[in-house]
């Protein structure tokens, strides 16, 4: 059986880690310290000191430098590619990236850093997630995804490693998190619920995901899917409430522990089918 990503040394989210330290600071107009030692700057729609939207900072900013947003709804596009990144927010409830066009948030190749504190929000109609993570290794935390009309968060290729810690993924219109193509991260502590579809979703051989101590509850499907030979570490879970099971599997794919340890390994109650299924048709209920 695998084990879990240990709570010391690598973990993002340990008091006094780099990545993360000073990231929520008590007043919402100033930013955390800059853990690099290198510039911070600021964005505020309303105070023409600072920059009027985060994709212009991110557009002048260096290798080591911190983007800060103050407090405000910005209708905008950040596109991160071949480099570090650090943008924190002053909070989830207080800032809200948004795009009408397209995703408001793509990484493609970033290889450290980490985003915190802010909601990204896709209100298009087109077929668009709300966050694109390709062959990135980064920290996503204490964020919320929402309104896509595909997956809330897409996260893919072999490369891809980042780190989804405690983050809202809610009222996407596919799953909340979707993990495929190779990609291996490490999804812990999120709260996935009100999705259309399922809470978390795997595919694809080699893919192989580490899901942890997550709450996938009241989707519309199921709470966790594995399909079509993917592998993941599923522990600790909690998967209640959702419209069908826990759990969905495929037989081809693979789960640590095994499936028959799955019910004790997790909590799987209050879903009206049971707490998980193996099934060769998991998007029956979808037409697909």
């Amino acid at each position: 059986m695998r084990e879990a990503r240990p709570e010391s040394g690598d973990d993002p989210l340990r008091a006094g880690s780099p990545d993360l330290a000073g990231a929520v600071s008590g007043d919402p107009l100033t930013p955390p310290a800059n853990p690099t030692g290198a510039r911070t700057l600021m964005v505020d729609a309303n105070d023409p000191a600072c920059y009027p939207r985060p994709s212009a900072a991110l557009l002048e900013a260096e290798r080591d430098d911190q983007v800060f947003i103050r407090p405000g709804r910005y209708e905008d596009k950040l596109f991160v590619v071949d480099g570090p990144v650090r943008l924190i927010g002053a909070g989830r409830d207080l800032v809200e990236i948004f795009s009408r066009r397209t995703g408001p948030l793509y990484l493609q190749r970033v290889p450290a850093g980490v985003i915190s504190g802010i909601t990204f929000r896709y209100v298009g109609s087109d077929q668009h997630s709300a966050m694109n993570v390709l062959d990135s290794t980064c920290t996503i935390s204490r964020c919320r995804i929402t309104d896509a009309v595909l997956s809330g968060i897409v996260v893919y290729g072999p490369e891809c490693r980042p780190t989804l810690v405690d983050n809202e993924v809610c009222g996407n219109r596919e799953s909340g998190v979707f993990v495929f193509a190779g990609a291996r991260p490490y999804v812990t502590r999120n709260a996935c619920f009100q999705n259309h579809h399922f809470g978390i979703a795997v595919r694809d051989p080699d893919t192989k995901p580490d899901l942890v101590r997550n709450e996938c509850r009241s989707n519309r499907l199921s709470g966790i899917l594995l399909f079509h030979h993917a592998e993941a570490l599923v522990l600790d879970n909690v998967c209640r409430d959702n419209d069908h099971w826990g759990v969905v599997i495929t037989p081809d794919s693979a789960t640590s522990p095994p499936r028959d340890e799955l019910a004790t390994a997790n909590s799987l109650g209050r879903n009206p089918r049971g707490a998980f299924t193996i099934t060769d048709s998991p998007l029956a209920d979808i037409g697909r």
